[in-house]
């Protein structure tokens, strides 16, 4: 519960603090997305290693959010927050001096665990200086800080490459934790859950090795085949895992995820939602500047400002949505979303690879476009589930199937762009066409033509381009299947999660976002 009453001008400032933090996340995925070509270049790598560089990042952050979260509402939201911002502070630093793909992935994956820690904390924190329709605005406020970094980190990534190399490409994302941080420090209050039991360590043990060996499998299926002993083993320990996890928190007194919750429709058609962007927006992140600046030869400031007709409606779109709330349920909103952005797929996989910049411009806006609307509801939708003392665990559950999500969704995309790949290059490539297909979709043309120098420049572009196709035909209909789940569960009732367990705590969303609390103005 708040013990005291804060000025605006300090909720504000707690506010931008939580916005740096989050306009720094996605360029630590953006910008080694653009840089990724120079990486391979400079430390040398085979093409799992440099799947690494995006996933290690990915699997920690995803696999480390609901144990930040509670870890948050245990020990202090406070603490917690500034704490990951300086261990993900430190090692953005230190990934601009890795000489080696080993320790450059490694200190990814440190970077992740850092990044999850500041990102429970923070949004555990904004949710208990803001109350009702002010929350709503304050996480609206934190999507577009996202959708900053989404829109200008591909260009600002490109320019920094080009100027500098591809170190350079962590100094903005340092300058912006560096700010975060000193403002948390002084203005953030400390806050805790008076019930939390602790941090759930076998819960949270378990889960990370469950996504840790589905994710090592996925992307080593390409590489060594699907029916190798290593990929199998991988595949199996994920089952285990993930069974070990569901019977801990089965059993525990305070589990980490709240298995209970998956029993009402509305929380289980948020947890879609947030995955939702993971495979129609968020892979297109990391693929597209690799098909680019990799494949079609552009330069990394071409490619990154290509990107950003695609990020770019992050900017505004995500605070419209929740002014769109007065008069449309969520529901409709992320629905109609949804499926304009799979409109946008559609028309993307109609262009090939080396089509002209200028037509792919507009599909790739559509894309933006659709998924801002979900993009702005999400966050607030989290929160509105479960009490506001469990804001930690709510954004923690959210958080996880969002980010899990992704790296799952671009661990298995690219596993089949690789394989749509090679089945293309079958006829000409032969038995290398697995191997060419991998450092094809890593960007590493050269690599590739070096293993059958006599396929033609043309005949690979093709077999890339026809899969690419195809993928984004997969994704489109996955995108529109996940909106009409989206329009069925969140769209069936106001009630989120029940009414012995949430009923206390949460309001439905559409009272926060419209202010039907009776509740002032807004500070914001």
């Amino acid at each position: 519960m708040r013990t005291e009453i804060r000025e605006p001008r300090g909720r504000r400032l707690v506010l931008l603090a939580v916005c740096c933090a989050a306009a720094a996340m996605p360029l630590t995925f953006t910008g080694p997305a653009v840089a990724l070509p120079s990486i391979s270049r400079s430390l040398g790598a085979d093409p799992v290693a440099l799947n690494w560089v995006t996933n290690a990042f990915m699997l920690t952050f995803g696999s480390s959010l609901m144990a930040a979260g509670a870890l948050a509402d245990s020990f202090g939201r406070k603490r917690v927050f500034l704490g990951g911002l300086a261990a993900f502070l430190l090692f953005s630093a230190g990934l601009a001096f890795a000489r080696d793909i080993l320790w450059f992935d490694a200190l990814r994956a440190l970077q992740g665990i850092g990044a999850a820690a500041a990102f429970s904390g923070g949004m555990a924190s904004l949710a208990q200086e803001f109350d009702e329709n002010e929350r709503l605005r304050a996480f609206s406020l934190v999507g577009a800080s996202f959708g900053v970094g989404l829109a200008f980190g591909p260009i600002a990534s490109g320019l920094m490459v080009e100027a500098f190399g591809w170190p350079a490409i962590f100094v903005l994302v340092v300058a912006l934790a560096g700010l975060s941080l000193a403002l948390g420090a002084v203005f953030l209050r400390e806050t805790r859950d008076p019930d939390a039991a602790g941090l759930d360590w076998k819960g949270a043990a378990s889960f990370t090795a469950a996504l840790t060996a589905l994710t090592f499998g996925i992307l080593q299926g390409p590489e060594n085949g699907w029916s190798h002993p290593l990929v199998l083993a991988m595949l199996a320990a994920s089952v285990f895992f993930f069974l070990a996890f569901w019977r801990i928190e089965r059993s525990v007194a305070r589990p980490m995820l709240d298995l209970t919750l998956f029993r009402y429709p509305r929380f289980v058609g948020v947890q879609l939602l947030a995955a939702a962007p993971a495979y129609g927006f968020v892979v297109l992140l990391i693929l597209l500047p690799v098909r680019f600046i990799g494949i079609e030869g552009m330069s990394a400031v071409a490619g990154g400002q290509m990107m950003i007709a695609m990020s770019a409606p992050l900017l505004i779109l995500p605070i419209a949505a929740g002014l769109l709330t007065r008069w449309f349920t969520p529901a409709v909103i992320c629905g109609v979303g949804l499926l304009i952005s799979a409109a946008g797929l559609l028309w993307l996989s109609l262009f090939p690879a080396g089509s002209g910049p200028a037509t792919l411009l507009a599909p790739l806006m559509m894309i933006g476009l659709g998924i801002s609307l979900p993009w702005g509801l999400m966050d607030g939708l989290a929160v509105s589930v479960v009490p506001k003392e469990r804001a930690g665990m709510a954004t923690g559950i959210f958080s996880t199937t969002r980010v899990a999500g992704e790296g799952i969704a671009l661990a298995i995309v690219t596993a089949i762009l690789s394989a749509l790949t090679a089945w293309n290059l079958g006829s000409e490539a032969g038995a290398t066409a697995a191997p060419m297909a991998q450092r094809i979709v890593t960007g590493n043309l050269p690599a590739a033509m070096q293993l059958a120098p006599e396929t033609s420049h043309a005949a690979l572009l093709q077999a890339y381009g026809d899969a690419f196709s195809v993928l984004l035909l997969v994704l489109t209909g996955i995108t529109v299947a996940t909106a009409a789940v989206v329009f069925f569960f969140i769209g069936r009732g106001d009630k989120a999660a029940g009414d012995a367990e949430i009923e206390a705590g949460a309001l439905p969303f559409e009272a926060i976002a419209c202010g039907e609390t009776g509740t002032g103005r807004s500070n914001l």
